[in-house]
C-alpha cells in the first residue's frame, strides 16, 4: 500500500492537469503494556501530510498534531488519512490551526481528503480539529469512515466555516462536500452527507443553513454502554446546549443516535462561540462516560 501511494504521487507531479498532490498519511497507535503509555508504534508520511512526534499526555494519552506542511489543501489534491488505534490505545488528534482549502485551478480535479478510522477494544480517540475553511474558488470533497470494536470510545468533531469572512468571503467556493459513516461492532450507527453548491443553490435556504454561516458536528460514543446511559447524557447535553442557543445567532441541538451514542450539531453566524461550545460538551461528556476531564490539548507549530 506505501509504495502505490508513493508512485501515484510521483505519478500526479508529472502529469499536466493532473492532482497536484497524492499523499497517504498512515499512523498506528498501541498502548506499551510496561508503561500503560500510548506510542505511535508505526507511521508512513507523504509531503504534505506530517505528523511531528505524539506527546504523552496524563493518563497515558498521546497527543498528536496533524501538519499539512504546504499550509493548506490545494487545488486537486487527493490526500487520504489511516488510523489505527489498538486494543486500550488512549489518542488525541488535533490540527495545529484551521484547515484552508484554496482556490481549485483551472484543470485540476475536485480537492478529495478521505479518512480511515478504527477504533480498537477499549480504546479512545479524540479528534479535535480547528475548523475547515474553504476559500473562494475551491471544490472539495471529503469523506470519513470511523469503525469501533467493543468498548471504543470516540469523540470526534469537525467545523465548516463559510471561508474567509474577514474578507467577505461568504459562501464564495464552487462546491463544499462531507460524507461521514460511524459504525460499531459492524453496525452502521451514523450516517452524515452534507453537499453545498452555493453558486447552484442558496445556502440561505431553510433546507440547507438557513441564516446561519458557521456548521459543526460532533459524535460521542462508547460502545456497550446501556440506553439509560445515554439517554441520561442526552438530557443533561441538551440542557446544557439549551442555554448556549440563542435563535438568529447560534442554535444547538443534541440527538440519539441508533446505539452506543450521541450526535451534537450546531448553526452559527459567527465562529468564535462555536469551539468554546464544543470544549464545553466535550467535558460534560467526558466525565460522565470516563469520569474524567478533559483537557484541550496544546497547539504547537
Amino acid at each position: 500500500m506505501a509504495a502505490t501511494a508513493r508512485e501515484a504521487f510521483r505519478e500526479a507531479r508529472e502529469i499536466p492537469g493532473s492532482s497536484r498532490a497524492r499523499a497517504l498519511l498512515r499512523l498506528n497507535f498501541s498502548r506499551d503494556p510496561a508503561s500503560g503509555n500510548t506510542v505511535l508504534a508505526d507511521s508512513f508520511q507523504e509531503a504534505p501530510l506530517k505528523v511531528v512526534r505524539a506527546f504523552t499526555l496524563e493518563e497515558g494519552t498521546a497527543l498528536a498534531h496533524l501538519h499539512n506542511v504546504s499550509g493548506g489543501l490545494l487545488g486537486g489534491d487527493r490526500l487520504a488519512m489511516r488510523v489505527n488505534l489498538a486494543r486500550g490505545a488512549k489518542v488525541q488528534l488535533t490540527t495545529t490551526g484551521a484547515t484552508r482549502i484554496y482556490r481549485s485551478r483551472e484543470g485540476f480535479s475536485t480537492t478529495t481528503q478521505s479518512s480511515e478510522v478504527s477504533v480498537g477494544e477499549g480504546a479512545l480517540l479524540e479528534y479535535l480539529p480547528d475548523a475547515t475553511i474553504p476559500f473562494a474558488g475551491a471544490r472539495y470533497t471529503q469523506q470519513t469512515s470511523i469503525e469501533l470494536a467493543a468498548d471504543a470510545g470516540l469523540f470526534w468533531w469537525e467545523i465548516v466555516a463559510p471561508g474567509r469572512q474577514a474578507r467577505g468571503e461568504l459562501f464564495d467556493y464552487e462546491e463544499f462536500s462531507m460524507r461521514t459513516h460511524v459504525s460499531a461492532l459492524g453496525r452502521r450507527i451514523a450516517a452524515e452527507n452534507l453537499c453545498l453548491r452555493p453558486k447552484r443553490g442558496k445556502v440561505s435556504s431553510l433546507a440547507r443553513l438557513g441564516p446561519y454561516h458557521y456548521a459543526a458536528t460532533f459524535y460521542i460514543c462508547r460502545v456497550g454502554l446501556e440506553v439509560s446511559t445515554w439517554r441520561d447524557a442526552e438530557d443533561q447535553i441538551r440542557e446544557l446546549t439549551t442555554g448556549m442557543t440563542r435563535r438568529g445567532e447560534i442554535l444547538w441541538g443534541v440527538s440519539s443516535l441508533v446505539a452506543h451514542g450521541l450526535v451534537v450539531r450546531c448553526l452559527a453566524r459567527n465562529g468564535p462561540e462555536v469551539l468554546p461550545g464544543l470544549q464545553a460538551i466535550w467535558r460534560n461528556a467526558k466525565r460522565r462516560l470516563y469520569d474524567r476531564e478533559a483537557i484541550p490539548p496544546r497547539k504547537m507549530n
